[in-house]
């Protein structure tokens, strides 16, 4: 379960390799360091089919019967819990991310192992995301999958759903349920690499 990722890429960048967007984008600092409870700069659409840049609380507030704890990763996605978000377009996100950490290593010694696209690629993609509107501001979530040879060396339980710019991001943002959801498979060892 990926709770730790980071996006340090500048507004310019997320406009080159996302396209055009609106919201307050004077100021995106960047972010070494993403922890589940923390705010984070997330793209979803307007109501005119155009994105809006909208910083988010990571982190779902999970069902009264699991004690609402928040939940950060959406693994199943025939959950009663994630139907209406997935789909619904318009509560669809995509969540701007520079390289994802996952924790090896015994109890008390565990150390972060981060995971980025090739060198050849530019380094800012997009994890397949949900999002909701909640009392103190919108939270998003993220789709997880099982994982590909290079993140099961580390992790073999499961990685987040990683999006190419373009195909991807139109078909996860604007596509029926199925269709969308049909994205959520491991990302291709080839076009990505372990950064540390």
């Amino acid at each position: 379960m990926c709770n730790l990722y980071s996006m340090t890429a500048t507004v310019d960048e997320m406009r080159r390799i996302f396209g055009p967007f609106e919201g307050d984008t004077t100021n995106v600092p960047a972010y070494d360091e993403v922890f589940p409870g923390y705010s984070a700069p997330v793209l979803r659409q307007e109501g005119d089919g155009g994105l809006k840049l909208e910083m988010m609380k990571w982190g779902f507030p999970g069902p009264q019967a699991a004690g609402g704890r928040p939940v950060t990763n959406v693994r199943n996605l025939n959950s009663g819990f994630w139907r209406n978000a997935l789909n619904d377009p318009k509560r669809r996100c995509i969540v701007p991310v520079t390289s994802f950490c996952e924790w090896t290593g015994e109890v008390g010694r565990k150390t972060k192992v981060w995971f980025g696209v090739s060198e050849e690629q530019h380094p800012l993609f997009a994890f397949a995301g949900i999002w909701r509107p909640g009392e103190g501001g919108p939270f998003y979530a993220f789709l997880t999958c099982e994982p590909n040879q290079t993140v099961a060396a580390v992790h073999p339980k499961a990685m987040p759903v990683m999006l190419r710019p373009g195909a991807d991001v139109e078909r996860w943002l604007s596509n029926e349920y199925s269709d969308a959801c049909g994205l959520a498979v491991p990302f291709a060892d080839t076009a990505m690499r372990r950064v540390s």
